[in-house]
């Protein structure tokens, strides 16, 4: 998961595009980048961590242009801590190319090895990304022949990277001297926006809040294997690339990843999260009765608009019982296991008068791991709480992801392999409630407004096991894991993704 944005526009675009990543910070803290163009060249500056940590005065004012790219970055493959795999990221032929990506490419490693024996391309990272961006690269040689570049050529090879590449993506490019090309995976798992200013500026971002904040209108999504290029001189052109698209976004950007005030594929992820505290409402009165629950207590912060909402409908008190220091990196991108568990009662410290003496329900938007569940549970027993339940707004995260969320190990997945009450046990709570899985499906597909673009289903594949994009094996899952992010000497757990519970 990464948060990418590119501008298009007749002024200079550093201090636009640094706008819209910090909007979009919550999609990724590790790196941070972006590209302009003026004339045919490119000018770019990227660095490990947070926006405004990359992006001083005088690296503003080297980033001349009316049109560029940027992306924060949270690494799934490759190594976190390597300068050289933050994006942009660029190639100097056909035309010079930089390119930004949000997602994860299942066939990754077979393309690097495509590319080496029958492309002759090198590709000097670990980085899927970099991977894509010379795929996309050697198909726009391919069908420019050297000619001049026009839209169809573009629509062509996008064409055949949706024909080669597997997996999930979400892109904006720039073509030196040319435009700047953006395009969605066949089934749109990852998002991307289009939207445009009052004065003719188009700005493209995984989501609509990064235009609402920059002053632009959200004028639609990019559907999926849609490909959008809009040349230097501000003419847009559109076209589905796709044989076969189908509209599935990843699910888990309405249960935790996104923003709640963006809109994706036109469903409201506020909303979303409210229809998703009123299913988990049901599940709750079947397990421990309302008046054994004292008070309802979110667990910060994408579970609040579920809680609001599951308090409302049982008619139990809705408290703050965790104050988050918000100085404190979102947990899941934090790499080590040790660095985790020292992060949480760093990140969240408890309002004990709300605990003492109280049967409390917390309330999270999942459980992954467990770790991060089980130290809350103790903080509010440490607190003084009598009894300590916790519902989860999604179901047991039980399969891998390999689509742009760092969980493809199952054994590291508290739910896999293990019942409802041993997961309990594990957590240390007193009765555990989980979401049902088509329950939550239809919360978020009850989100949608009307006219929106019609919902062919949902990737919910670390809950259902079903991989929208393609069968995905063992031992693809075992090639993924080999390449994933990583760790720095002296980490105990290289994985990124403590999916806590204490989130954004």
């Amino acid at each position: 998961m990464c948060g990418i944005v590119g501008v298009a526009s007749n002024a200079p675009v550093n201090q636009l595009i640094y706008d819209a990543l910090l909007l979009l910070q919550h999609r990724g803290q590790d790196a941070a980048g972006i590209v302009t163009q003026l004339d045919r060249k490119f000018f770019m500056h990227k660095e490990k961590g947070m926006v405004r940590d990359v992006f001083r005065t005088r690296n503003m004012r080297a980033l001349p242009g009316n049109n560029g790219l940027g992306q924060v970055r949270y690494p799934t493959a490759g190594n976190a801590f390597s300068e050289e795999e933050a994006q942009p990221f660029y190639v100097n032929a056909p035309f010079g190319l930089v390119l930004v990506h949000n997602g994860n490419l299942t066939n990754a490693h077979a393309l690097k090895a495509e590319l080496f024996t029958q492309d002759h391309r090198h590709i000097n990272t670990e980085s899927d990304s970099e991977v894509l961006l010379n795929v996309l690269a050697h198909e726009l040689e391919k069908t420019t022949r050297g000619l001049t570049l026009n839209p169809a050529d573009v629509f062509e090879a996008v064409r055949r990277v949706h024909r080669r590449v597997q997996g999930s993506y979400a892109v904006v490019a720039m073509i030196a001297g040319h435009g700047l090309l953006a395009f969605r995976d066949p089934f749109g798992i990852r998002p991307l926006c289009l939207g445009r200013g009052k004065d003719g500026t188009y700005m493209v971002a995984s989501e609509s809040v990064a235009l609402e904040g920059t002053g632009h209108v959200l004028e639609r999504d990019i559907v999926p294997g849609e490909a959008v290029y809009i040349d230097l001189n501000g003419k847009l052109s559109t076209k589905q690339c796709a044989d076969a698209p189908q509209l599935k976004p990843c699910i888990f950007e309405f249960v935790y990843l996104a923003r709640p005030d963006s809109t994706m594929d036109g469903m409201s992820v506020y909303q979303a999260r409210l229809n998703l505290g009123e299913t988990l409402a049901k599940r709750v009165v079947s397990t421990v009765p309302p008046n054994e629950i004292d008070v309802i207590i979110p667990i910060p912060e994408s579970s609040r608009p579920s809680a609001t909402q599951l308090a409302h409908l049982l008619g139990v008190p809705y408290r703050e019982g965790f104050v988050k220091n918000r100085y404190v990196g979102r947990t899941f991108i934090m790499p080590g296991q040790g660095v985790r568990k020292k992060s949480v009662r760093q990140k969240l410290n408890v309002i004990a008068s709300e605990f003492k003496g109280r049967n409390v329900l917390l309330v999270d938007d999942s459980i992954v791991r467990g770790t991060t569940s089980r130290e809350i549970v103790q903080m509010a027993r440490d607190a003084g709480a009598r009894k300590v339940y916790l519902a989860s707004a999604a179901p047991p995260v039980r399969f891998p992801n390999v689509y742009g969320i760092d969980m493809p190990t199952p054994q590291e997945l508290v739910a896999h392999n293990r019942s409802i009450e041993e997961i309990r046990e594990l957590i240390g709570c007193d009765a555990l409630i989980y979401q049902d899985v088509d329950a939550m499906k239809q919360a978020v597909r009850n989100a949608q407004s009307a006219g929106s673009a019609p919902l062919d289903g949902f990737d919910a594949s670390c809950f259902d096991g079903v991989y929208v994009a393609g069968d995905v094996t063992a031992q693809d899952i075992a090639k993924l894991n080999e390449n994933r992010v990583s760790q720095e000497e002296g980490d105990e757990d290289h994985s990124r993704l403590a999916l806590p519970n204490a989130s954004e």
